[in-house]
């Protein structure tokens, strides 16, 4: 049945509808939604006498029956309707019709049949009919009602032996890999549920524990920390939690102590390797993943005078609950937060990563629209670039999370407020987000390697050391973790390298004398689906144009998808073919 939404009325009305046609049932078997559990629905099964069963959490299989038909119906829709898609409501009686005059391959009967007793008049039997031009025999009411029942008698022994028969095929194939599995109260168990990032994704999580056995399958098991304390769960979606063994490897004390975590080039012999890690050793406090804290500078935020930002938190999911208290936990222990009594308030905004989990952030839009701006100039990546193309030797330093190397004023930190579900929060360093933090942190870099500009570059917290021969490249790095050091500032042992000859640096691949675009953003050129939107040919020439030293008469090339992003021109692009040509 089509409905405009799934509220409990809806459902209600529907209901009483179908019961109008086949009669009230004695029970009702649905799953745990809202519109099942609502009050609405225990009262319709009160006022009807029906005996409302709901399966198990995460457990379709109890109503498994309802789950496969639905999984069929969605595929018979999809070959019928429109482009669209807006007519599959029309179309649903008529595949719904052609569905019940089929037999069932359990039953051997179509679902016609065994409800009203005869075989339906469907759209073959017209077509047989026009064909055969034979005239219906008369009946009785009396002779129709004494042949159902004859044929009813005939038909129910079949189909107990057609469900029979499917029913040990079905069991068979299920249990032919199943293994019963017994727990006892008080034993730990993992419990297969759907991740916090992504409710369609579901992990084994725990350990918990069992509380106790409800029926046959069944355990009640304590979750703390979750939503629900307690929670029903079937066998299935449980499996014994077995304690790892702990082993203690001790390091000699006489090997050599390096730094594993920080990358060598492939390229290095083994001579400059040992040379390397004995660099690493003198130098092995410069790398942490834990942030330093910088005394060079402070940023400060400074607002128009009588004007504040002060907003209201964004909802949270409940799946994200769990993850914004971890995340909150971790920079408390950082020292990167810490409690606040401000009258400033920007929302939280959780942004999804490549690998799955969720980035923290911030929404300042409004506190940036009311602060000054701080216009200190970022390098030319083309400049820096060139620098870069001689070099025969690249060491790249990652800063570790650098904005959060910087600290806040403290008239700033108030400004910097955002609440969660544990309260209200505050930063102790430069957070993402803010208009003025790439210039206060370019300021505190090109402040740090202004000795070494000959050598070393930086954009933001990525910086980079060449030089052309090897005898002068480790003192020249040396030089600069000294000053990166005396900042109080700290490298990412995780994505520095040292010791290349060619280096992917903001985009490129640089070294051996040639400066060279990425071959996975190439790829992606090549890839790129075609724009439907103009947004979509902004964000392609955007990319190509960040190339566009490589491509002659860039401009000219581009210029039919140029003019698809003017003013004037429409949202949805109309694609032709010199748009094709320069695509």
């Amino acid at each position: 049945m089509p409905l405009r939404n799934s509220s409990a009325k809806s459902i209600a009305k529907e209901l009483m509808l179908m019961f109008s046609r086949v009669g009230i049932p004695k029970e009702i078997l649905t799953d745990q939604g809202t519109p099942f559990m609502s009050r609405v629905m225990r009262e319709l099964c009160k006022l009807m006498g029906i005996k409302q069963l709901r399966t198990s959490v995460y457990h379709p299989q109890t109503d498994g029956l309802v789950e496969r038909f639905n999984k069929t119906l969605k595929s018979m829709l999809r070959k019928v309707i429109d482009k669209d898609g807006r007519n599959w409501d029309l179309l649903l009686p008529y595949l719904m019709f052609s569905i019940r005059e089929v037999p069932q391959a359990s039953t051997g009967f179509s679902p016609f049949e065994l409800l009203y007793g005869r075989h339906p008049r469907g759209l073959l039997d017209v077509v047989k009919e026009t064909w055969e031009q034979e005239t219906t025999p008369y009946r009785s009411v009396v002779e129709h009602i004494s042949q159902m029942q004859e044929r009813m008698e005939a038909v129910i022994p079949l189909v107990r032996e057609h469900m029979r028969k499917a029913q040990e095929a079905q069991r068979y194939s299920y249990n032919k890999n199943a293994r019963l599995r017994v727990f006892q109260p008080g034993d730990r168990v993992l419990v297969l549920v759907p991740t916090v990032e992504n409710k369609f994704l579901a992990t084994w999580q725990g350990p918990y524990e069992i509380i106790d056995k409800v029926g046959d399958v069944n355990y009640k098991v304590s979750q703390p920390g979750r939503r629900k304390p307690e929670q029903i769960y079937h066998l299935n979606l449980l499996k014994p939690w077995k304690d790892r063994e702990v082993l203690v490897v001790m390091r000699p004390s006489d090997l050599p102590l390096t730094e594993p975590e920080v990358s060598l080039s492939d390229t290095l012999s083994v001579h400059q390797k040992a040379e390397v890690n004995e660099f690493l050793r003198r130098n092995r406090e410069v790398f942490s993943a834990i942030p330093g804290r910088t005394k060079i500078m402070k940023h400060d935020i400074i607002t128009e005078p009588g004007k504040k930002a002060c907003l209201k938190p964004y909802r949270v999911p409940e799946a994200r609950r769990q993850a914004i208290e971890i995340e909150v936990k971790k920079m408390l222990k950082l020292g990167v937060i810490e409690e606040s009594h401000s009258e400033w308030n920007s929302p939280i905004v959780l942004v999804p990563k490549p690998d799955g989990s969720i980035r923290f952030c911030n929404d300042f839009r409004k506190l940036n629209s009311i602060s000054k701006f701080d216009s200190y100039p970022m390098p030319r990546v083309d400049e820096l670039i060139e620098r870069l193309g001689k070099a025969r030797f690249l060491t790249t330093i990652d800063l570790t999370k650098g904005y959060w190397q910087v600290p806040l004023t403290e008239q700033a930190k108030e400004k910097t407020a955002f609440s969660t579900p544990q309260g209200l929060f505050q930063y102790t360093v430069l957070p993402f987000g803010l208009h003025g933090a790439p210039a206060t942190f370019q300021r505190l870099m090109d402040r740090v390697l202004k000795p070494h500009a000959r050598y070393a570059a930086a954009y933001l917290d990525d910086v980079v050391v060449f030089s052309t021969d090897w005898e002068t490249h480790l003192p020249k790095v040396q030089r600069v973790l000294d000053a990166v050091r005396a900042a109080g500032l700290v490298a990412n042992p995780a994505k520095s390298t040292i010791g290349l000859e060619e280096a992917k640096y903001l985009g490129y691949t640089i070294g051996k004398g040639l400066v060279k675009p990425q071959a996975t953003k190439v790829e992606a050129i090549q890839n790129w689906p075609q724009p439907l939107t103009k947004k979509q040919v902004r964000a392609f020439l955007g990319l190509t144009g960040y190339y566009r030293r490589f491509i002659p008469n860039f401009a000219t090339i581009a210029a039919p998808l140029t003019d698809l992003t003017k003013a004037r021109a429409p949202i949805m692009v109309k694609w032709s073919p010199e748009t094709e040509n320069a695509f």
